[in-house]
């Protein structure tokens, strides 16, 4: 077998040659006669761990993971009642992005596969980490266009850690910017960022499939347009049952499982979900939750498993047992959470859990106490707020959730995406509350400020360049590489790190800077050393100092001062703010000033109000667009902005006091 540090070499060393020839190329092809072998030809059983393989889908954003699932469902008989089958969530389907991690089953020859989607975006970064314990291989999803990106290095490197067997999938081989000798070089990038993330010779041994999931094919071989006989993803499959190894169990041991996923049922309650370690589970088994802590193991709760089940394709489907290897789901206790361990009662010894990245941001959650409060919401309490915050920390280890002042939590996460997905679902849940700024935190290592620093790669249009560089410049970017996008004429490609705090709020931005034609994607990378304050990224905004519903008339006068966030007929109250001004100051103004009534007539008294449309703010461009004296008012109807004081005489007060 050639060392890792050798086919490195050769890997760099044919990247820079015209002539690419794909690295360790004999052992990446597979043969069709061996494609079509069968391990069995005896029935699956679910108590047989050698017909098991245990598989998750890792990817970048937008690289083709959930489509590529609706095609093995299909593949292996599965109805799919509609595209991205798996995607469950409403948020999901609105926002075409993968939010929470599913598993699901697939029968390919006599074999089950216990198929794993993730999240591509770094913020549910998470929902990958606590998924990876469960399976033993994976498969790697990269766009042929664009190659390995920020999160693809994020997700390979958990993948690696773990020893999963990964298998490599080119996708979007049939689109006509991608051509053979892309996907040569694109390979070994990918070999390149497996040695460099410590892949060992085994894992360097990786088979490597082209593949169209739009489509709904996989390949062996480089093809643009398989025959029609081909045009499936039994290539891929069989890849998977010739590379990824079964689950290593111990089936005549106790009963263990450490849960990875929790939902809950109206009707049989908390549903726990897992992979078996050990032993064998039957409905009716005693069994009880253990937690490891620093003072040692705490049982947390007893009962006996009323339901067993697993997810087949898009279907719930019953079962009597289970066996080690097995990802099943059970019900019947009601306190054991994420990262705890089921077990037979005669076991006192809980599971490892998985270590997951510590949260970059935080957000103070309180309870809204605005003038006009209350008129939309139906949970309006700290307490409520906090049973719903606690609720989710259970079922997401990526969110730690802490008790604050005065019915306030600081909750911590990963980015303000993760953040603003959470403040969504609760305002979709009649939820009323106010929402502090996102904060990055801090570490201090021998008296040294360390903060979070992402890693960023951005595509735009060469025109654009200059302006997003000299707004990444105020937010202490710093470029590591520039160059042309493969492919792509008139395209450019920045990599860059910038600190956590410089990103928030930057999309919008950046859409706008861009006209909507670049692409921006970021992973976390490390702690290092504070890069010192930011340039001047917003201006100030418009206050209102009245109370009552906005005007036609007032606005009229308002809209030279800056950018309108109202319209009339919306309601207002003092401290809320209602624009951005066009200079760095706030600016204290009067919306709901109404015209003087007179029975005299005079020239251009009457004239007809036009207002230009005034700019909408969602819940994404508010967390990225407060400012740390500033509050977003979140009700079930309605986001707003408004001054954490809304008298201005404290705010003024506030102002002098100097900053910490």
């Amino acid at each position: 077998m050639v060392g890792p540090l050798l086919r490195s070499l050769w890997s760099t060393a044919a990247r820079k040659s015209s002539t690419h020839h794909k690295p360790h190329a004999v052992s990446r092809v597979f043969s069709s006669a061996a494609a079509a072998t069968s391990p069995s030809a005896a029935p699956f059983s679910s108590l047989d761990p050698s017909r098991l393989r245990n598989v998750a889908v890792i990817a970048h954003v937008d690289h083709g993971k959930t489509t590529l699932m609706d095609r093995l469902l299909r593949q292996c008989g599965a109805d799919i009642p509609h595209e991205r089958a798996l995607d469950s969530i409403s948020l999901e389907r609105e926002r075409g992005i993968t939010i929470a991690s599913k598993v699901t089953s697939i029968s390919w020859k006599e074999n089950e596969l216990n198929m794993v989607d993730t999240p591509g975006h770094a913020d549910f970064g998470g929902e990958v980490e606590r998924v990876v314990g469960m399976v033993e291989g994976a498969v790697l999803v990269v766009d042929a266009g664009e190659g390995p990106l920020a999160q693809t290095k994020f997700v390979l490197a958990k993948a690696l850690k773990y020893g999963l067997h990964p298998i490599l999938l080119l996708n979007k081989v049939d689109r006509d910017s991608v051509t053979e000798e892309r996907c040569n070089e694109v390979e070994s990038l990918v070999f390149d960022l497996f040695a460099n993330l410590g892949a060992t010779e085994e894992q360097l041994e990786f088979p490597v499939l082209y593949a169209s999931a739009k489509q709904g094919w996989a390949s062996s071989t480089y093809t643009k347009c398989p025959p029609d006989d081909a045009k499936n993803m039994s290539d891929l499959l069989d890849a998977i049952i010739r590379h990824v190894p079964p689950p290593t169990v111990t089936p005549d041991a106790p009963f263990q499982m450490l849960v990875s996923m929790m939902e809950r049922d109206n009707f049989v309650g908390r549903i726990l979900t897992g992979r078996i370690t050990s032993g064998i589970l039957h409905v009716g088994d005693k069994v009880h939750g253990l937690h490891s802590t620093d003072s040692g193991i705490v049982k947390i709760e007893e009962g006996r498993v009323l339901k067993l089940m697993k997810k087949k394709g898009t279907s719930i489907v019953s079962m009597d047992s289970a066996g080690a290897g097995d990802i099943v789901s059970m019900a019947g206790l009601t306190k054991p959470a994420i990262g705890h361990t089921i077990a037979n009662v005669e076991v006192m010894t809980a599971l490892p859990t998985v270590d997951l990245d510590p949260p970059t941001i935080s957000m103070t959650f309180g309870v809204n106490d605005s003038p006009l409060a209350g008129r939309d919401g139906s949970f309006l309490t700290g307490r409520q707020i906090g049973d719903r915050l606690i609720a989710e920390a259970e079922r997401n280890l990526a969110i730690n959730v802490l008790p604050g002042m005065s019915d306030s939590y600081e909750v911590q996460g990963r980015g303000e995406l993760q953040l603003g997905i959470l403040i969504e679902n609760m305002r979709r849940e009649k939820f009323e509350l106010s929402v502090s700024p996102p904060k990055v935190m801090y570490k201090t290592e021998n008296g040294q400020k360390l903060e979070p620093i992402e890693e960023v790669t951005i595509e735009i249009n060469e025109e654009h360049v200059g302006l997003v560089m000299e707004a990444l410049s105020h937010r202490r970017g710093e470029i590591t590489d520039m160059g042309p996008v493969p492919g792509h004429v008139g395209r450019t490609r920045l990599c860059l790190t910038c600190p956590s705090r410089g990103l928030v709020g930057y999309r919008s931005v950046f859409n706008s800077d861009t006209r909507g034609t670049g692409f921006m994607h970021r992973a976390f990378l490390n702690y290092e050393k504070y890069r010192g304050p930011l340039g001047n990224v917003r201006k100030g905004v418009l206050v209102s100092m009245g109370y009552g519903t906005i005007t036609a008339h007032a606005l009229m006068s308002l809209e030279a001062r800056g950018i309108l966030f109202v319209k009339p007929g919306m309601e207002t109250y003092d401290g809320m703010i209602i624009g951005e001004h066009s200079r760095d100051t706030d600016l204290d103004v009067n919306p709901v000033r109404t015209k003087e009534l007179s029975n005299m007539r005079a020239a251009c008294k009457d004239e007809n109000v036009k207002l230009t449309p005034p700019r909408i703010i969602t819940l994404e461009e508010a967390i990225g667009y407060v400012a740390s004296d500033e509050l977003i008012e979140v009700t079930p109807n309605v986001i707003r902005l408004r001054k954490r004081y809304l008298d201005v005489n404290k705010r003024k007060t506030m102002s002098k006091k100097p900053k910490e």
